[in-house]
């Protein structure tokens, strides 16, 4: 009996022992990327962190969920420690769910990983045929290799679009061409297939955070489409002009004036290679003349074309004479090198048939379509460091799809479409052992809706990056809570600004936030939040509930 009886004391003892070697078997599971397919959530406390500050969090997530602001959607979160990957915290972490502009954390740290923070873009100045007495038999170009930020005016020391122009005419005139027979192409030959990923909606195309990756970029391949006000509510606002002009641009314009205290109102309905755009919505008023103007921003069709054409305007202005008429140069188009060297070179609506060279790096090229042409000058980026602070710190969607791209060619050694692209990016991380049970994204930018992935897949992924030489890069890319980028104005006078770096997310429905920490012991934690479907119309009603999380999070 006495043996029994010690038996049944010790029992409580026993049983609390194999809970806690089950649940460290389940973070060890984490860690080998397995995660156990839990249906809602799953809290992993050995060793424990404050145990007082995970009941706050965990008391802040279920009341978020049950309340009115996403009853009828999702909260999931997912909290990682760093040091032995163990899941601090997590709900709903294993459901995909749409990720907003959190993606760009994957693309930028894939980027990183695969190309190194020094890399950078190549964009070249070549013509072909002859050049003699200074007339250039032959066809002038300017060659992309990618690069989003390419006459930008966005980094110190790297013209905008006006200077750019200026200063490859002057580098044309080094070169002695004072006159071309010839064209002026704009060769975005780099990329094959669409510029654009094919779930993105079309409501987002004709708008300046919808514009496509070509080849050849330019200016971020928007423009800005200049209105004038009116007074009166309803009144008409006609287009003054466009910035930079696009006279081969035709607008169907049916904005009008909004009321007082509103803003840009304005949706751009166009696609890629056409050069029609329906301009509709409203612009703020013009009350008392402080108004006179308002602009909205574009995307363009076709930036190699605006290229080509800008700069024989440029070149005419210097007094360099063209002869041919600006023409943009894609794959399925007719390479401009079959052409005559003394005719236009004009684009052939039709695809032909016609087999890319072989696989080029971004600083060079030995294919068989430039490998006849002289270099005239090369224009190098800001080190991809620089291209990815920007792209998390604006949310710059041209810039994080063009960093997906060209991930994926470095990893594939070869040009690869959008889902290609995709799934070379998915491959990488999971030969590196992040989870990625449930990811599905779309696209590099987190545009489209379509695409997803589960809180845990980032936390994962933001764990994986730890170990990458770039990480310091990466890391300091990703905005500071109440100090920078995209959520400098939130939690300020907090615990939690200065601490919580965190890169955010927004579509339609969707509020999402995922990045690091430090906890209140000093460990470096991952986090991943993303609010799904919250009640329409209270975006702004959330802010304060993650400001909440985030000083929740700096307790832990």
């Amino acid at each position: 009996m006495r043996r029994s009886s010690t038996l049944i004391r010790l029992l409580p003892v026993l049983l609390g022992l194999l809970s806690s070697y089950f649940l460290h078997a389940d973070a060890v599971t984490l860690l080998a990327g397995r995660a156990p397919q839990l249906a809602n959530s799953a809290v992993y406390t050995l060793p424990p962190p404050d145990s007082a500050a995970l009941q706050r969090l965990r008391d802040w997530a279920e009341s978020l969920q049950r309340g009115p602001l996403v009853q009828n959607g999702t909260v999931a979160l997912s909290v990682r420690r760093i040091s032995d990957g163990l899941c601090v915290f997590g709900q709903n972490e294993f459901r995909s769910l749409p990720t907003a502009s959190t993606l760009k954390l994957v693309s930028t740290g894939t980027a990183l990983a695969t190309l190194g923070s020094t890399f950078t873009y190549s964009t070249f100045l070549e013509y072909d045929g002859t050049l003699k007495d200074s007339v250039l038999t032959g066809n002038l170009y300017l060659r992309g290799t990618g690069d989003p930020s390419l006459a930008s005016g966005r980094f110190t020391g790297y013209p905008a679009w006006v200077a750019f122009l200026r200063d490859v005419s002057n580098r044309v005139r080094q070169a002695g061409i004072r006159r071309i027979d010839g064209a002026i192409i704009g060769d975005a030959s780099f990329f094959d297939g669409q510029p654009i990923p094919d779930t993105w909606p079309f409501g987002d195309l004709g708008n300046y955070y919808g514009a496509g990756l070509f080849g050849l970029n330019f200016n971020e391949n928007l423009y800005r489409v200049v209105f004038k006000p009116g007074t009166t509510v309803d009144a008409p606002a006609p287009v003054l002009r466009t910035d930079p002009a696009l006279p081969y641009l035709s607008l169907n314009n049916r904005v009008s004036t909004g009321p007082a205290g509103s803003g840009d109102e304005v949706d751009i309905y166009g696609v890629p290679f056409q050069n029609t755009a329906t301009l509709e919505g409203t612009v703020p008023p013009n009350l008392s003349g402080a108004v006179p103007e308002f602009a909205v921003k574009g995307a363009m069709p076709d930036p190699a074309y605006f290229v080509a054409y800008a700069l024989t305007e440029q070149l005419r202005r210097d007094s360099i004479r063209v002869s041919g008429t600006p023409t943009s140069y894609r794959l399925g188009t007719l390479p401009a090198e079959l052409l005559a060297a003394n005719t236009a070179a004009q684009p052939v609506s039709t695809p032909v048939a016609y087999t890319p060279g072989p696989f080029v790096s971004a600083t060079g090229s030995t294919s068989a379509t430039t490998a006849s042409r002289t270099e005239v000058y090369r224009y190098t980026s800001p080190p991809l460091s620089d291209l990815v602070r920007e792209t998390n710190f604006q949310s710059i969607n041209l810039y994080a799809e063009a960093l997906l791209r060209s991930a994926a060619r470095q990893i594939k050694q070869r040009p690869t479409t959008w889902p290609e692209s995709v799934s070379a990016v998915t491959g990488y991380w999971q030969a590196k052992g992040v989870n990625l049970d449930g990811f599905r994204p779309r696209d590099g930018s987190g545009l489209s809706t379509v695409g997803a992935m589960t809180a845990d897949n980032m936390t994962s992924f933001l764990m994986a990056m730890t170990r990458e030489g770039t990480y310091p890069a990466f890391y300091a890319s990703i905005p500071v809570v109440g100090q920078s980028g995209t959520v400098r104005g939130l939690a300020k006078g907090t615990k939690a600004a200065g601490n919580v770096r965190a890169k955010s997310g927004t579509i339609e429905g969707v509020r999402a936030y995922a990045g690091y920490f430090t906890a209140k012991d000093g460990s470096l934690m991952s986090f991943s939040l993303m609010i799904n479907k919250y009640q329409e119309g209270k975006y702004a009603a959330l802010t304060p509930q993650i400001e909440r999380l985030f000083v929740l999070l700096t307790g832990l």
